[in-house]
């Protein structure tokens, strides 16, 4: 028997790939952004002493980012969606500001290499998370516990200076942001699915779904990164 046509299925689809086509464009933008960022400071002498040689420039910049990543979570509701865009692309630059100290601390064939697999990683785990039926809505509880955990641990370590402790937050990060990297994207495709209340409400919706899996993709980086190591000492 012939499948009857359903425009409206159709119709769901569509939007709903428009707005995951927009979650990537902005996710892709904030990670260039990011790149282009902590090239330049690690490539200027005086900036790389402003921000890498100061610790004081260098937190105050960790806690500027921090400021945004939880105001933006925590009041995008009530701001515009300008106003989060804006946020999100200034919160990529002081964020790649943070991170250039990648290219002094490792070999470019290790950054290379570390990107190339977290790339790969991330889009098979999005399109798992996107295509599979199966619910992960209890595995997102799961692995935000273990996130708390590996950050306590990790502020813990910097007293310790334990190697063991460092190995086992490293490849406990990796698993983790592997998972939230499909439990992000079965979130936002169920988000999709609700639809939006107007194209304010849907670009702030794609602004922070950019968020989340950008952060994602940065973490998953930066733990592969220690795993394949390669230092320049």
């Amino acid at each position: 028997m012939q499948q009857a046509y359903a425009p409206g299925h159709d119709m769901a689809v569509s939007l709903e790939a428009a707005f995951f086509r927009r979650v990537y464009n902005w996710m892709v933008a904030g990670l260039a952004l990011t790149g282009v960022m902590a090239w330049f400071v690690a490539s200027s002498q005086s900036l790389n002493q402003l921000i890498l040689g100061n610790p004081i420039v260098f937190y105050l910049l960790i806690g500027a980012e921090l400021v945004m990543v939880f105001t933006l979570a925590s009041r995008v509701h009530k701001m515009k969606a300008s106003t989060a865009s804006t946020l999100f692309i200034i919160y990529s630059l002081l964020n790649g500001a943070t991170l250039s100290f990648i290219f002094l601390a490792y070999t470019q064939s290790t950054i290379y290499t570390a990107f190339f697999v977290t790339a790969g990683t991330f889009a098979a785990m999005s399109v798992y998370g996107y295509a599979t039926k199966r619910s992960l809505a209890s595995l997102g509880g799961f692995l935000f516990m273990g996130l708390i955990g590996i950050i306590i641990a990790s502020v813990v370590n910097m007293f310790l200076n334990s190697q063991t402790i460092y190995w086992v937050v490293t490849y406990a990060g990796v698993l983790i942001f592997v998972g939230l990297t499909a439990y992000d994207t079965q979130r936002l495709k169920e988000m999709a699915r609700g639809g939006f209340e107007g194209e304010e409400m849907e670009t702030k919706a794609a602004v922070m779904g950019a968020l989340a899996l950008y952060l994602d993709f940065i973490n998953l980086f930066l733990m592969l990164l220690r795993i394949f190591g390669g230092s320049r000492d």
